[in-house]
Parts: structure tokens; sequence; C-alpha cells
């Protein structure tokens, strides 16, 4: 990819949204783009490095790759890459082709790697393999966005928002993906990590669909 091109600042050049599309994973278009346009934003402003809680196969990590690397910066992803509770065997979101058949467990990281090589982004990301907590706790280095979007039960949900909100800058953005209000909508536990994180002192600055943009005040 070209370093050099220049793009809208609230959209990404086509080959990226189509390397987005095309990448397996479930985060719509309107979302994905409000993605872009926070972490850009966070980017831009802060030169910081951006990070994602919840790679799974890279889709929006490709978003989150190209605005760091149009602003000099890198894009951070934590995942374990053995899939979220609802992606195990006999739930609604398994999907047998990411079963490692030598150990039989999910294993979305070969897939991942594909979708960066593809997408062209592979040197604008640092892949971080291992429990969220565990390298929260390890982690030294001032963010200039947190993107809230791995398992989604209340114990994991808040632990990614402990881990990782205290490393976030003044003025950095939290991003919570899937916040669902209706009960009937979706889990519930993203939705109380946003309700909390306003209660902190969080400016929520954007919403789409189920995706919360939020600033960090001063």
């Amino acid at each position: 990819m070209n370093a050099t091109r220049e793009i809208s600042p609230a959209r990404p050049e086509a080959g990226v949204l189509a390397a987005f599309e095309a990448a397996t994973g479930f985060m719509p278009v309107d979302e994905g783009l409000a993605l872009y346009a926070a972490a850009l934003e966070a980017a831009r402003r802060t030169g910081r490095p951006l990070l994602e809680v919840g790679t799974y196969c890279g889709r929006s990590t490709i978003l989150m790759a190209e605005a760091a690397r149009l602003a000099g910066t890198v894009a951070v992803t934590v995942d374990h890459h053995r899939g979220s509770e609802e992606q195990q065997p006999g739930w609604e979101y398994h999907d047998t082709s990411l079963v490692d058949p030598e150990v039989g467990l999910m294993d979305t990281l070969p897939r991942f790697r594909r979708t960066l090589h593809a997408a062209g982004l592979e040197p604008h990301v640092v892949a971080l393999v291992g429990r969220s907590p565990q390298l929260a706790a390890l982690w030294g280095t001032p963010l200039g966005l947190v993107f809230v979007d791995g398992g989604h039960t209340d114990e994991h949900a808040t632990g990614d928002y402990e881990g990782w909100v205290p490393h976030l800058a003044p003025e950095g953005l939290l991003v919570v993906h899937d916040v669902f209000p209706d009960p009937a909508d979706g889990g519930q536990a993203p939705y109380r990590v946003y309700l909390r994180a306003l209660a902190e002192g969080f400016e929520e600055i954007s919403v789409t669909g189920s995706l919360r943009v939020l600033r960090r005040q001063g």
C-alpha cells in the first residue's frame, strides 16, 4: 500500500474498506466507519498507540491499523485467540472452520494473520496473544484509544475496562462495542461498562448502532 495516499478523515480508502468487509467478523460497516473515525481522530490528536481488546479474525483491526498508519503510530490488538463464550461449540457464533483440528480448540490467530497480510497492514499492528488482564498488568505506555470488544460476560468486560482504561491518556477515547440498553437485543455486560464509564466522568461523543465513543476528561 502507498504510504503517502490521502483519504477522507472519516472514511478509509476503497481498498481498506473492501478488506474490512471481506474479513471474518461481526461488525457492521456503519459501526466500522465510526470506529475508524474515532481511531484516526485519537491517533492524530494524541500520537499514542490505539488498543483493541478482542481481535477475533482482524476485521476491526484493519480499520484501526489504517488509522494508526496514517497518523504514524501503531495499533495494538489483544486476544487469546481461543474464542469468546458465544463462539464455543454448541453456541450461536461457533465457526467450525476456526477450530484447530490438532488440539480441538478454537484458534483464530492464523485467520487473523492472513487477514492483516491480505490488507497490507501487518507493519502497523502489534498483536498481543494472551489474557487481557494479564497483558494489561504488564502494559506501561499511554494509549490514545481503547476499544473494548472482548468477552461479553461481566467478568471479562469489567476486567477489560479496569485493566486498560487506567492506561488511557487524558482526552483519549474509549470505544465500547455491543452496547444494548434493551436486554432483548443482546447481553448487558458491555452496556454496564458503558454506564460505568459515564458515571466515572467520560463524555459520550458518538453513537452508531451498538458502538459508543466516549472521551476521557482532562
